[in-house]
Formats: structure tokens, C-alpha cells, sequence
């Protein structure tokens, strides 16, 4: 495949924050509450900065967790963004237990059309997007000059992995659960912090994560063209039609994943 600027771009501001979050984490470190309640560490502003200088060689706009937004009035107007959350699982990052990543999306008229997700502990990332497939890379493989190996669709196991969130729990989800059951299908439930869900469902490790908490654009934009990549995708729950981005407010509606649009079970 051709690499093209922004595709070089996102993966080297992905790894190079990465390195700098794993140092941060190797040692001691102080949070604060935004204003919104939720936390926010040395790690996620260092990010947030390299990922802006890395980008800022695209000439093109950002929206960051951890930046000022602008206006809707001004973003109405971009044809290409980029979404970042530059330390997507921060309270899994305060708790330690290596569940946090690093997510980098290009949007494109609302749609993501390439995403990077890494992963600071394990040094290793996806990408992908609707007209590019996926792929999975080592950190070292790459910056040695290894180009990401493709990622296969695989069949379906007869038993269904659903993954959700380790910090946000739903009744909803246990009536989807119940639900699943009722339909026939065998499911095993597991739990696993920030956007390293879209890992597993990637790699087919898992095939639904039902979403019904709130999220923002910059923790899902990055796993939806992933997915997108390998014939999956990510679904509003009840027009049943992908996730846009780069909306007037940057909430997400509750959503369903899935590592293949053939599942029934999404729609």
C-alpha cells in the first residue's frame, strides 16, 4: 500500500507519545481534576503536546481532549480534522494496571478515515482505515523500516466475546447480555480499559463491545476506521448508522461494535 503523509504522520506522533507516556508511568506522578471531574497527569499534557507538533506537519486542524475546542462555527467548515485523545484511560493509567493507549483518528467530511491505536506498555499499534485494511506493527519493527503486517478477518467463533469497559458499568448491558442469551448465542464476557477494546476486537479476540456510557469522538474515531478497515464498524444503537465526527457537541451516542457487519446481532 502507498503510505501517505498523514498515514507516516499519525503513526510516528502515536509511538513518539507513547515512549514519553511509558517513561512518565515508570515513575512518580501527580494528578488533578479538570473541571469536568475527570483526571488528567503529567503524561496525558506531555502527549497531547508531542501529538500536536508531530501533527502540525499535516497543516491540518486538531481536536484534542486536552486542547481549547473551537467553535462549532469555525469546525462546520473543516473538510479534514484530526480527533486525538492523547491518553485515552487515564484511570486506568492512575490505577496501573498497563490499560491506557494512545488513540489518533483522521476525519474527513465527518467520517474516520484512518486510525492509530498504541498501546505505551506492550510498544505496539493498529492501523487502519476504510480503503486501507488493518494492520499491526511492533514499535521497533517500524521505526526500523518494517512496514505493518495486514490483518485478516477471521471467522467467527461459535462461542461470542463481548468486551466492555472496566471503569463504566451499565444495567444496560446486562439486559444485552440477557438478551444475547435469549437469542441463542453463547457469550463470554470480558473487561479491559480504554480504547485497547478495539485491539482485541481487531484481532477477533472478541467480536461486540456495546457501548452504553457516554464517550467522546477522540476515544472511539480511532478504533471506528479500524474496524471499518476489516469489513467491521461502529453503529448508533437505534438509527443503526455509523458514527460521525466532528459534530456540533463531540458526545457520542450510545453505540455497538463489531469485528464484522455480517454479525445479526448488532443490528
Amino acid at each position: 500500500m502507498e503510505y501517505t503523509q498523514e498515514y507516516r504522520l499519525a503513526i510516528q506522533a502515536a509511538i513518539d507519545a507513547s515512549l514519553v507516556i511509558k517513561e512518565i508511568y515508570s515513575r512518580e506522578f501527580k494528578s488533578v481534576l479538570k473541571s469536568d471531574g475527570s483526571p488528567v497527569t503529567e503524561a496525558d499534557l506531555k502527549a497531547s503536546e508531542i501529538i500536536n507538533r508531530v501533527l502540525s506537519f499535516s497543516k491540518l486542524p486538531v481536536i484534542d481532549e486536552e486542547s481549547d475546542k473551537l467553535p462549532y462555527g469555525q469546525r462546520k467548515h473543516w473538510e479534514k480534522c484530526w480527533c486525538v485523545d492523547p491518553l485515552d484511560g487515564t484511570k486506568e493509567f492512575l490505577k496501573r494496571n498497563d490499560q491506557f493507549a494512545v488513540n489518533i483518528a483522521l476525519i474527513e467530511k465527518g467520517r474516520a478515515v484512518l486510525g492509530v491505536i498504541a498501546s505505551p506498555v506492550l510498544e505496539e499499534f493498529i492501523v487502519g482505515g476504510p480503503n486501507i485494511g488493518a494492520h499491526y506493527s511492533r514499535f521497533n519493527s517500524f521505526l526500523n523500516g518494517h512496514a505493518p503486517v495486514s490483518i485478516q478477518q477471521s471467522l467467527t467463533p461459535k462461542e461470542l466475546s463481548v468486551i466492555a469497559s472496566n471503569s463504566h458499568h451499565s444495567p444496560l448491558l446486562k439486559k444485552y447480555l440477557n438478551l444475547l442469551s435469549k437469542s441463542g448465542y453463547e457469550t463470554k464476557l470480558i473487561r479491559k480499559g480504554s480504547a485497547l477494546k478495539f485491539f482485541d476486537l481487531t484481532m477477533n479476540n472478541c467480536q461486540v463491545y456495546p457501548r452504553f456510557a457516554p464517550t467522546m469522538e477522540w476515544d472511539i474515531a480511532a478504533g471506528q476506521a479500524i474496524l471499518e478497515g476489516i469489513g467491521g464498524g461502529v453503529f448508533e444503537i437505534q438509527s443503526k448508522l455509523p458514527l460521525t465526527y466532528n459534530k456540533e457537541i463531540l458526545i457520542n451516542p450510545h453505540f455497538i461494535a463489531v469485528s464484522d457487519v455480517n454479525l445479526s446481532l448488532w443490528r
